[in-house]
């Protein structure tokens, strides 16, 4: 490709809501362009890095016995009434009416339609298990984009759906596809990371995302000393130490309080005790039956509304309540009751049985409970793990202190088990000739999300630098001067690069600086720059530059293509073996 032809060149200056440094550097160096909010062009050299990695995901894909199909985009708005995920997503479906008065919504995920497609096959046990895959648009009408390819309403997803007769199948499924994952990254350049996380809306009992670290990533997750245990914050378990169970159980008493103590910060400043000694509350509202929902949870910790949703089957579903929520059940913020309020549901966190004589739970204007301790005073309705973890708490082991990390998502492995196939009654057909649900699973690769995870860790303050793998081109022909020779040397050199099977872009541009001609080969990245100018030329050879490590080398230019394309072979090891 001629740079002077290509459509989408650098430009200076990023727009202003360009923070983060992938969403910049895509946009100068003439990969990208926003269309409206959360939807973006992919400008020919992003579409090359799009298929790139496309490329290597299918690859990776069909080895392991994948087969790639298609879906439509319009899902019928009756699939995803069978599943009740009309009101459950965590995100606003976008519906479609046809002229025939036929709803349908944009797909923002595949469950339902593979599963439909699967079911009206009526397969036998003899063909399974199978993973289906596709590579298609998803649309979310999330209700903040950001990130620039990081978090959008339109974009690129490789989603793939397995289907099995038993549990026993699935997992060996799912442990294939996460070494399949880790090649997939590895090859182009990344370090995923498997972190055990929350189905969410998705469904089934467990999954696990695969991060990339990155300070400006959304996803946080937390891991003991000796990562034998790593989990996103969303899910990660912990031990509560017992504060002070050797203490005597005293007699429940109501005290007089000043009015100024009503925030946390305030009981331990009256009382002279740490935070864990007293109660705290946080109430929610489901926002479809309109429950009121009370968690209660020792002082010095966190409510995991997560944790929460999924102890109530509600994922997806709690908002916080407001002041009008308060008075429906006759009280006020910071004034929460952790036990009376009729209408409420009381759910509590484990840590309530681990101190004696709590401070709190009836607070009043000017007076409060003392001595309240959990079995005696008080019980709620469900006691499970709702609170959130955090670093330096003991791992679930209570051996080691958790730390934290952030990272961006970049793909994530779900059992879904029977979730969909009772739902969608899908059966296969067993030995016997019964019908049987399937067992099954999903598998997704956000292909923005990770083209812009490669960008987060592989730039300088000059630019990109693309790994081989993925990059628009594999060589940044460049010419400086202006004597005809130069230029028909520089084209001689495309011409039998390309005919080696070499990719390159070739800036054959004479109106402009070297300044800017090299600066432009900077911020585009392409790992392999050669150089032909009067110097050059004069040597019978070709200026070979690294984006990566800045070393130059002098190559024949008589030679040049054959050594090229062995530098390319280095380069591509050296991908997968430094992720």
């Amino acid at each position: 490709m001629k740079y002077s032809k290509l459509f989408g060149k650098t430009v200076k200056i990023a727009p202003r809501s360009a923070t983060m440094t992938s969403h910049k550097l895509l946009y100068q160096g003439g990969f990208i362009r926003e269309s409206v909010a959360g939807r973006y062009f992919m400008l020919p050299l992003g579409m090359r890095v799009q298929d790139k990695v496309t490329r290597i995901i299918e690859e990776e894909m069909d080895s392991g016995g994948a087969q790639k199909m298609i879906t439509p985009v319009l899902h019928p708005l009756a699939l995803w009434q069978e599943t009740n995920r009309t009101n459950t997503t965590g995100f606003e479906l976008i519906k479609v009416t046809d002229r025939r008065g036929d709803e349908f919504v944009l797909g923002g995920t595949g469950e339902e339609m593979f599963t439909d497609v699967v079911r009206n096959y009526h397969l036998s046990y003899k063909d399974l298990p199978i993973n289906v895959y596709q590579f298609s648009s998803k649309f979310r009408d999330e209700i903040r984009v950001r990130g620039g390819l990081l978090r959008v309403r339109e974009f690129l997803m490789k989603d793939a759906y397995s289907f099995h007769t038993d549990e026993e199948d699935f997992i060996k499924e799912y442990e294939k596809i996460g070494q399949t994952y880790e090649r997939i990254f590895k090859r182009m350049g990344l370090v995923a990371i498997s972190v055990l996380a929350d189905n969410g809306y998705i469904g089934g009992e467990y999954c696990h995302e695969y991060v990339v670290d990155s300070e400006i990533g959304e996803s946080k997750y937390l891991f003991n000393a000796d990562r034998s245990y790593i989990a996103h914050e969303d899910v990660a378990e912990f031990t509560r130490e017992d504060i002070n169970l050797d203490e005597e159980m005293k007699e429940f008493e109501i005290i007089e309080q000043p009015e100024w103590v009503k925030t946390m910060e305030d009981n331990e400043k009256h009382y002279g005790l740490p935070k864990a000694r007293f109660l705290k509350n946080v109430v929610y509202r489901h926002r479809i039956t309109g429950e009121i929902i009370i968690a209660t949870i020792r002082g010095d910790l966190e409510v995991n509304k997560n944790k929460l949703e999924h102890v109530l089957d509600a994922v997806g579903q709690l908002e916080d309540a407001t002041d009008e929520d308060l008075a429906k059940i006759g009280t006020k913020s910071g004034y929460v009751h952790c036990w009376g309020h009729e209408g409420a549901r009381y759910i509590g966190d484990i840590s309530l049985t681990t101190v004696r004589n709590f401070i709190g739970g009836q607070k009043e204007e000017t007076t409060d409970s003392i001595n309240v301790n959990y079995g005696r005073d008080f019980e709620c309705e469900i006691l499970a793990d709702i609170a959130l973890a955090k670093a330096g708490y003991l791992d679930k082991d209570g051996k080691s202190a958790l730390e934290e990390n952030r990272g961006i998502e970049v793909g994530n492995i779900f059992q879904l088990g029977y979730h969909y196939s009772s739902k969608m009654s899908a059966y296969y057909i067993d030995s016997t000739g019964a019908n049987k649900e399937y067992y099954m699973g999903c598998y997704g690769i956000g292909v923005g999300r990770t083209i812009a995870s490669i960008v987060e860790l592989h730039n300088d303050d000059k630019g990109i630098i693309w790994p081989i793998t993925v990059s628009p081109y594999h060589v940044h022909l460049v010419e400086l001067g202006q004597d005809e020779e130069i230029s028909q040397a520089a084209e001689k050199l495309y011409t039998a690069l390309w005919d080696a099977g070499v990719e390159v872009l070739w800036d054959d541009r004479k109106d402009v600086s070297a300044g800017v001609i090299l600066n432009d080969a900077d911020l585009i990245g392409i790992p392999i720059r050669l150089l032909i100018s009067s110097r050059s030329m004069e040597q019978g050879s070709v200026e070979l530059k690294y984006r990566e490590s800045g070393d130059t080398i002098m190559i024949e230019y008589d030679t040049a293509v054959d050594l090229i394309k062995q530098k390319i072979k280095d380069l591509e090891y050296q991908v997968f073996e430094s992720a």
